[in-house]
């Protein structure tokens, strides 16, 4: 392939740059408090009460923008009606809209005076200030991904095969669930792998509505900025240290059952 060494040697230095030596300072600004002390920072019950809530609240919001963006990137692709186009840019927003201007519309909207958190209230569910608030603007930043992913997939689906399924007498559901499904799961994953990683990490659309309350409603990276306020360098890192181990643990295992998935719908296709 020409230019294949060129291109290769370019892409890795590229990617160690960027990518790998900034995760390795990481790893090794963490090391400086041993085992002893990585175990004594990661069993803290507030950094394990920060973990789970992230971790938590970015696997709910990302579960629900799988099925919720798989349906709304559906409606887009096959059908038409006023006020499409519209609304399909519309989806676009969270990712150009400054992410401490979604926190506090959201706030403004879900809190105990806002227009929605109000009615909510009433009813005796509190939305701001919760891991239900953080979930809230976790599915608002996360959506874009599952619909921008799976949008394109559905676009390109043979509909013979769907025409076909409906003449040898498959109802609409039946033809839905083992005809199209099975084409865009390995889509509607990857759209949930991006929107869990994006949420994991999220701060500014959280921090407002969440409001920190050490281990009922903090979040991780709140945790680390906390510690670096502290000058608390090494516990700053391994936070940081235990997120990226359990962030690249979760997406393997994504991608590894992505990729399962793609390879038995080429094998069922032939």
């Amino acid at each position: 392939m020409p230019g294949f060494g060129l291109s290769l040697g370019y892409t890795l230095s590229w990617l160690g740059l960027i990518v790998l030596i900034p995760l390795a300072g990481v790893f090794l600004h963490s090391a400086q408090l041993g085992w002893d002390g990585l175990w004594r920072t990661w069993t803290e019950p507030r950094v394990l009460a920060a973990l789970k809530i992230s971790f938590g609240t970015a696997l709910v919001a990302a579960a629900f923008n799988a099925v919720m963006g798989t349906l709304v990137a559906w409606v887009f692709v096959r059908y038409r009606f006023p006020g499409r186009r519209l609304f399909d840019a519309v989806i676009d927003l969270p990712f150009a809209l400054p992410t401490a201007v979604a926190g506090i519309a959201l706030t403004a909207l879900y809190g105990p005076n806002g227009w929605i958190g109000r009615w909510l209230e009433a009813v005796g569910v509190k939305v701001a200030y919760t891991p239900l608030g953080i979930i809230v603007a976790l599915v608002f930043i996360g959506l874009p991904f599952v619909v921008r992913v799976v949008q394109p997939v559905l676009a390109e689906a043979e509909r013979e095969l769907e025409e076909a399924a409906a003449t040898l007498g498959a109802g609409r559901w039946q033809t839905v669930v083992r005809v199209v499904l099975p084409s865009v799961w390995p889509a509607v994953l990857a759209g949930f792998a991006l929107a869990f990683a994006r949420g994991v990490g999220e701060y500014g659309s959280v921090i407002f509505i969440a409001g920190n309350i050490p281990q009922v409603s903090e979040i991780a990276p709140l945790l680390i900025t906390i510690k670096l306020e502290e000058f608390d360098y090494a516990g700053a890192t391994a936070i940081a240290t235990a997120m990226l181990l359990l962030s690249f643990a979760l997406l393997l295992l994504i991608n590894t059952l992505q990729s399962r998935l793609a390879r038995g719908g080429r094998r069922g296709g032939s």
